[in-house]
C-alpha cells in the first residue's frame, strides 16, 4: 500500500500513468508478494516514465546504468562548480590515496567537518561561516575545545540557536581526547554523544574515505525527486527507503565529495521552491523532473511531499529586567549599575545559559499589577528583595513586548526594567536551594560582552533603547523630616 496520503490530490508515482489510453494488466505478483522490475524502464541511464502503478515498496533501485551516470555527471558538475567553503578540504579529483596521509591530518580534517556539520543544522551557509572561523581560531583541535567551560562554549555559541548541539560538542570532544583517538569509522562515531547517522557519515565519508552515504534535508530533496517519491518522507519506511537509495549512489572512489556534491546540489540548484532544473547536472536522471514536462498538474516542487508542521505551542513570559544601583548612585544611564543574570536548569530550553528573571504566566489572567506582584513574590522567595522593604525603586516601568520563535514554542515576553537601590545587596534566601540556583550581577560593560542568547540580547537592547529616550529622570532621594522642637 502506497505510503501517501490518501486525502491528497497531488499526482504521484503510484498513480500516474503515462500513456493512459494504453492501460496495462499490471505485472503478476512474485511469490512474496512484490511486483516484478516493471516500476520503471531505463535507457542509458536516463530515466522514462512507469506504465503501472508503483508503490513505495516497490520502488526500484538504481540501475547500474544511472548509478554511474548520477557520480559522473554529479562530481564533474561539483569539480567545477562548488562553493569555496573554509571547511571544505581541497577537491580530489583523481580520488587520492588518502589512506597516506598522516593521522594527526585526517583528525584534524575530522573535527573541522564535525563542528561545521553541527553548526550547519538549522543555519544558513552565510551565518555559519563567521562562527566556524571565530571557533577553529580558539579551540582549532579537539583537544583544545575539550579543555573549554560550558559557558565559554555558549558564548561562541551564541545567536547560532539550538544551543544543545553545542554542549553535545564539548561533551563529545571531552570524551574523544580523553580516548586519545578520533573514532574513525561510522559505526564509532555514532557511539559519541551528540553524533547521530548525518554526522557520523559526513566525519567518516569526508575525513576517512568510508563510503557511507549521508542524508540530510538538502539529500531527501535530490533522492525523491530523482526517483518521484511522494510518500511522507517522515515516516520510518520512507527515510529508510532514502537512506538505502543514497547509499546505492555513493561513489567509493570519492566518497566524501560525492556526499558533498549531492548536498551542495540540493542547497543549490535543486532548492525546495525555486529549482533550477534545466542546469542540473542530474536532470536526465530526475523522474519529478521528467514528469513536471508530460503533465502540467505536476511540478517538481510537489516532491518531497510537503507535511503539516505540529502546532506551536503559545507561551508567555513576565521578563524583569533589574537593574542594581551601587551605593547612592541612581543615575538610570550610569554604566556602574549591575544586571542580575540566572542560570537556567542545565535540562530543558536553552540549558545552562544566562537570562533575566523571568516567570512563565498565564496571560489571559495576568494585568500589569498582577504580573508586578507575581514578579515580586519570585524576587523575594529567591533573594530576599522586598520591594519597598529592605530596597528602593528607582525606576519601573514596562519597556515593551518581545515575541521568540522556538521551533515548538512561541514565546510572547512582556518586559519590564526595575532599577533598585539595595540596602545590603543580594543574598540567596534560606527557603531557596542555594544547589539549585545559579545567578551573578554584572555591570553594564560585562553584559554588553557576554553570550547571551538572541532572546535574552533583544530583551536587553529593549531595555537601552527605553532608558536613551528618558530625557530626565529626577532623583528619588527622600526629602529630610525637619527636627521637631520642644517648648
Amino acid at each position: 500500500m502506497p505510503l501517501s496520503n490518501s486525502n491528497s490530490t497531488k499526482p504521484t508515482v503510484s498513480k500516474l500513468i503515462i500513456g493512459e489510453a494504453n492501460k496495462k494488466r499490471s505485472p503478476a505478483m512474485t511469490t512474496t508478494g512484490k511486483t516484478r522490475s516493471t516500476a520503471r524502464r531505463r535507457v542509458a541511464g536516463v530515466a522514462t516514465a512507469p506504465k503501472s502503478p508503483v508503490a513505495i515498496e516497490d520502488i526500484e533501485d538504481f540501475s547500474p546504468s544511472e548509478t554511474l551516470a548520477i557520480r559522473s555527471s554529479l562530481l564533474r558538475w561539483y569539480d567545477g562548480s562548488h562553493r569555496d567553503l573554509p571547511w571544505r578540504m581541497p577537491i580530489t579529483a583523481t580520488g587520492g590515496d588518502r589512506n597516506s596521509e598522516d593521522p594527526a591530518a585526517e583528525d584534524q580534517r575530522a573535527y573541522a567537518v564535525w563542528v561545521s556539520e553541527v553548526m550547519l543544522q538549522q543555519t544558513r551557509v552565510h551565518t555559519v561561516i563567521g562562527y566556524f572561523n571565530r571557533w577553529m581560531e580558539k579551540w582549532p583541535t579537539v583537544c583544545d575545545l575539550s579543555t573549554a567551560s560550558l559557558e565559554e562554549v555558549n558564548e561562541m555559541w551564541a545567536g547560532l540557536g539550538y544551543y544543545r548541539r553545542a554542549r553535545f560538542l564539548l561533551e563529545g570532544a571531552k570524551v574523544i581526547a580523553e580516548n586519545g583517538v578520533f573514532p574513525r569509522s561510522s559505526s564509532a562515531l555514532r557511539s559519541v554523544q551528540g553524533i547521530g547517522d548525518y554526522t557520523a557519515g559526513a566525519i567518516a565519508s569526508i575525513a576517512f574515505s568510508e563510503v557511507v552515504p549521508v542524508v540530510d534535508g538538502n539529500v531527501v530533496r535530490v533522492i525523491t525527486r530523482l526517483k518521484a517519491i511522494s510518500a511522507n518522507p517522515k515516516e520510518s519506511r520512507t527515510v529508510k527507503l532514502i537512506w538505502k537509495l543514497a547509499g546505492e549512489l555513493v561513489d567509493p572512489s570519492r566518497p566524501g565529495d560525492f556526499n558533498q556534491a549531492i548536498m551542495e546540489l540540493g542547497a543549490t540548484l535543486c532548492s525546495s521552491t525555486n529549482p533550477n532544473c534545466f542546469k542540473c547536472p542530474v536532470s536526465d536522471q530526475c523522474l519529478a523532473f521528467m514528469l513536471s514536462r508530460q503533465r502540467d498538474n505536476v511540478k517538481v516542487t510537489d516532491y518531497p511531499t510537503k507535511v503539516a508542521k505540529a502546532k506551536q505551542r503559545n507561551d508567555f513570559a513576565a521578563v524583569c529586567i533589574v537593574e542594581i544601583a551601587d551605593g547612592l548612585d541612581e543615575e538610570i544611564l550610569s554604566d556602574e549599575h549591575h544586571f542580575l543574570l540566572i542560570k537556567r536548569p542545565e535540562n530543558g530550553l536553552l540549558a545552562g545559559l544566562w537570562e533575566f528573571p523571568s516567570l512563565i504566566l498565564d496571560e489571559a489572567s495576568m494585568n500589569q499589577s498582577m504580573r508586578r506582584k507575581e514578579m515580586n513574590k519570585y524576587l523575594r522567595r529567591l533573594f530576599n528583595v522586598d520591594i519597598g522593604g529592605n530596597c528602593k525603586v528607582v525606576l519601573r516601568q514596562d519597556v515593551g513586548e518581545y515575541v521568540h520563535i522556538f521551533s515548538h514554542i512561541r514565546l510572547k515576553m512582556s518586559v519590564e526594567l526595575l532599577v533598585l537601590s539595595l540596602h545590603g545587596g543580594f543574598s540567596v534566601s534560606s527557603e531557596e536551594d542555594q544547589s539549585k540556583l545559579t545567578w551573578k550581577c554584572v555591570n553594564g560593560d560585562s553584559l554588553r560582552k557576554m553570550g547571551l542568547t538572541s532572546g535574552v540580547r533583544k530583551v536587553y537592547n529593549m531595555a537601552l533603547r527605553f532608558k536613551k529616550q528618558l530625557t530626565h529622570i529626577p532623583k528619588q532621594i527622600p526629602k529630610k523630616k525637619a527636627k521637631r522642637t520642644t517648648g
